[in-house]
């Protein structure tokens, strides 16, 4: 009893409220309300995943078998607010639940049976440090945990590029290429693997990951975002 009275307590004074609509959280919920769950701007591209308008963005620049993305992003929409929480308001949980949530989603799909290893873009280690954590590695590591599916950092980020913010897609390429390396091709080999970002607009940056992991030889390279844009 003293130990629900105190959390009671805790709740009272230091409230835990949801990351879209700041109402308090009920001790059934975490991170996200039950009502802003519901109406999360869901796509169907896990109804199409090997050609929707994501793998036609890709095409004849990355050898990509399926794309994906829990959510479409819209500036001022609740995608746009989510993320802004993830990656600025120190809330790295809400990019675990966001995997849970899509990852649950993919696993009454049967996903879980399309890859073996889901790999990250990281973040520069000087940014990483800055922020705490590499809101992409939160997200895999939710869907991870969802799909029954390992996650490793396969990849690094050698050179802190500029933002991608208010850059032109030829900018975005060019601020990407030749940023990357594979920090260990063993475990990728013959792998099918997921590769997770946060967002996806040109795609320039899954693109150039894409297109290194394939010098490990592995099986298949699918993607996987938290929102994408038209």
């Amino acid at each position: 009893m003293r130990f629900t009275l105190w959390e009671d307590f805790l709740a009272l004074v230091f409230p835990v409220t949801c990351g879209l609509c700041n109402r308090s959280l009920y001790a059934f919920e975490t991170d996200l309300c039950r009502i802003c769950e519901a109406s999360l701007p869901v796509t169907l591209f896990h109804t199409t995943p090997r050609d929707n308008e994501l793998t036609r963005k890709l095409a004849g620049l990355a050898n990509i078998r399926m794309a994906l993305a829990y959510l479409r992003f819209s500036k001022r929409g609740k995608s746009q607010k989510l993320l802004h929480q993830l990656k600025y308001r120190n809330k790295p949980m809400l990019g675990i639940k966001l995997g849970k949530l899509y990852g649950h989603l993919l696993l009454e799909q049967g996903f879980h049976q399309e890859w073996d290893l889901i790999i990250p873009v990281p973040l520069h280690r000087s940014k990483e440090r800055r922020r705490g954590y590499n809101q992409s590695r939160c997200f895999a590591d939710g869907l991870g945990e969802a799909l029954g599916i390992a996650v490793i950092n396969g990849l690094e980020r050698c050179v802190n590029t500029s933002t991608q913010t208010r850059k032109t897609r030829l900018q975005r390429w060019e601020n990407v290429a030749e940023v990357f390396k594979i920090v260990d091709e063993g475990p990728i080999a013959g792998k099918r693997i997921l590769l997770v970002d946060d967002v996806m607009t040109t795609g320039a940056t899954l693109a150039a990951c894409a297109n290194l992991l394939q010098e490990a030889q592995p099986a298949s390279i699918d993607l996987a975002v938290i929102a994408a844009g038209r």
